[in-house]
């Protein structure tokens, strides 16, 4: 009796095909040795390795000398059969990868960099807004615009009958960011879909053409133009990212009546959940964290924090603010105004005194323009400068942002994105004439004032 392998043993890649066997003093037929369902095993195997591309044999034969070299010969036509593009892809580790095209999608466009002289004379064809580059311009932030900023408004207003590819509602809202009448990323934000809604108000859709495409080219329009009066916060792109999706999502059926009212209604939706309803959240949360007696310190003007220390005011408790404020715009000024007219008593005092006034706090509440996909909070110039400060001395710091404001991005530094104010602004400081060191700095070339925002 002897025992023979039904099949041979083969290696991928291998130098050799391996086969054991056993040989007996007396060879007999392979019929007497094997059943009939052992010989049909046995022939569909010999299929299966044909249909792979192998030439090696795979039934048990007494003399496999011969059959060595031409297993040997056909082991890298075998090889090139077997790697077929699935399997490439999975040995390249790209097995569970998107198409290239989905991967792009999954990519954000990147910003606009104004050290980039090709791409700005584009955006300078296309701009409504004639802009003057600055002279002294900063190195360390070429690649934010920077403009002379006296030029702007009067042109603006001068051009008020004369651009008709802007809404007037738009129009307006551009020239009141401008001027600085609108603060505040969830006024902004507002202002910004209230436009958008009255310009859908009155759109109508062009003869042969599409209401999707051309409303979303009128989207982008006003976009561009609310950009060149300031640029747009995370917050109201994330608004413009919404609209635009739900310009998109359309259906092909509904008329241009029932298209608009649908547009009108979401973006009612969204500001009153996202924004108002969101607020309202934030300020119940919040003042389950004031006590009688607190202390509370907060950093310029944020309409999330004066609502919690209205509505706590409101409700009875006891508690004293610090408003904290820094030039040249002095946002906190305005809020100690609305917070001493509800009665409630403040001390007002400007970052320079910051660590003076902290022994005193038992609460840091600070508003932020955005959050970061890493947990990095995005605010005003100063709010890291008060926070830490507040971690020195051992002082909690409550964050009140809504999630709209959320952002996927991730952001490394103060460099790589911001908004460059005014620099006349900084040289000057109201009420003091007699401080006017810094009148001619721009006549002055290596003299570069930077106002972060």
């Amino acid at each position: 009796m002897c025992n023979w392998p039904p099949t041979t043993n083969k290696k991928v890649g291998g130098p050799s095909v391996e086969v054991q066997k056993e040989r007996s003093a007396s060879l007999k037929p392979l019929r007497e040795k094997t059943s009939k369902a052992e010989r049909r095993a046995l022939q569909e195997a010999q299929r299966a390795a044909k249909a792979e591309g192998s030439k090696a044999p795979v039934a048990t034969s007494g003399v496999l000398s011969t059959n060595a070299a031409p297993a040997k010969a056909t082991k890298a036509p075998s090889q090139k059969k077997d790697s077929s593009p699935g399997a490439a892809s999975e040995r390249r580790g790209g097995g569970d990868r998107p198409p290239d095209k989905e991967r792009k999608k999954d990519v954000p466009h990147p910003r606009m960099q104004f050290d980039d002289k090709s791409r700005v004379e584009k955006a300078k064809k296309r701009s409504v807004v004639k802009q003057t580059e600055a002279r002294n311009r900063v190195e360390l932030f070429r690649h934010l615009p920077q403009y002379e900023h006296g030029t702007r408004l009067p042109e603006l207003e001068s051009k008020f009958f004369q651009l008709d590819p802007v809404h007037p509602a738009v129009y307006k809202a551009g020239l009141r960011y401008l001027a600085g009448d609108i603060s505040g990323g969830n006024a902004r934000c507002i202002a910004m879909l209230e436009a958008f809604q009255e310009s859908i108000k009155d759109y109508s859709t062009p003869p042969e053409k599409a209401l999707i495409r051309d409303l979303t080219a009128k989207i982008n329009c006003y976009v561009s133009f609310l950009i060149e009066c300031r640029p747009l916060s995370i917050s109201m792109g994330n608004a413009i990212r919404f609209l635009k999706t739900r310009i998109v999502k359309l259906p092909l059926t509904l008329s241009e009546s029932e298209a608009k009212a649908t547009l009108l209604s979401d973006i009612d939706r969204f500001i009153n959940e996202k924004i108002i309803l969101a607020d309202k959240v934030i300020v119940r949360h919040a003042v389950t964290k004031i006590r009688d007696g607190d202390v509370l310190l907060t950093y310029g003007s944020s309409s999330a924090v004066e609502m919690i220390c209205l509505h706590a005011h409101d409700i009875g408790k006891q508690f004293r603010v610090v408003v904290v404020d820094s030039r040249p715009k002095l946002e906190g000024r305005l809020l100690l105004h609305r917070l001493v007219r509800k009665g409630i008593t403040c001390t007002y005092t400007h970052i320079n005194a910051v660590s003076y006034i902290m022994h005193e706090v038992n609460r840091v509440f600070l508003g932020a323009s955005s959050v970061l996909s890493n947990g990095t909070v995005y605010s005003r110039v100063g709010t890291a400068c008060v926070a830490m400060v507040a971690h020195q001395f051992h002082v909690p710091v409550l964050i009140c942002c809504e999630a709209y404001k959320f952002y996927e991005r991730v952001q490394l530094d103060s460099i790589c994105s911001n908004e460059l104010g005014d620099p006349d602004a900084i040289s000057k400081v109201p009420g003091r004439k007699e401080i006017n060191y810094l009148d001619d700095w721009a006549n002055r070339e290596n003299l570069q004032l930077l106002n972060l925002m």
